[in-house]
């Protein structure tokens, strides 16, 4: 079994992620991603916003040492939301699920919300095994899908269960 980790995301992390957010099956499973996936600047300055920002939590996503992703807390209108990307060629180990294991164990905000594409079935199993709970959809467009799509909304709630 791969021994996952979590650590803050350092500079040498980020060609690799930039690469692993490039890659299409990955681009269209998680479908709302930024509007050019290939925009290297684009990239860096985004970064740079969200490693600086007082709110947000991001750490890298270890497996055996080797870097596979991102995972992060991030609020929208006062809501704190969950997001997470893992690389495609480690899906289906459970990979996402120790490591959203691990990051709930450190972020204690509840509740807690996530989204994912409706379609996007292994990322929907991850956060239910979680203890996340599907509380709605929404339709909202997809940029790496050219359209609107269902959106699946979920919700975790207090630490002690609620």
């Amino acid at each position: 079994m791969v021994q996952v980790a979590l650590r803050p995301v350092e500079d040498r992390d980020l060609d690799t992620l930039f690469e692993l957010m490039r890659d299409p099956e990955s681009v269209r499973m998680a479908a709302f991603i930024a509007r050019d996936p290939d925009d290297r600047e684009a990239f860096d300055l985004h970064m740079t916003r969200l490693r600086n920002s007082p709110d947000l939590i991001l750490r890298a996503v270890t497996g055996d040492g080797r870097f596979l992703g991102t995972i992060g807390r991030f609020f929208v209108d006062g809501d704190a939301e969950i997001t997470y990307w893992i690389d495609r060629s480690v899906w289906g180990r459970g990979i996402a699920s120790r490591a959203l294991a691990l990051f709930l164990d450190m972020v204690e905000v509840r509740p807690l919300y996530a989204r994912a594409a409706s379609d996007n079935l292994g990322s929907l199993r991850v956060l239910q095994k979680a203890g996340f709970s599907v509380i709605g959809t929404e339709t909202a467009y997809a940029s790496a899908r050219g359209a609107e799509i269902e959106e699946t909304v979920l919700r975790l709630g207090s630490l002690s269960g609620s």
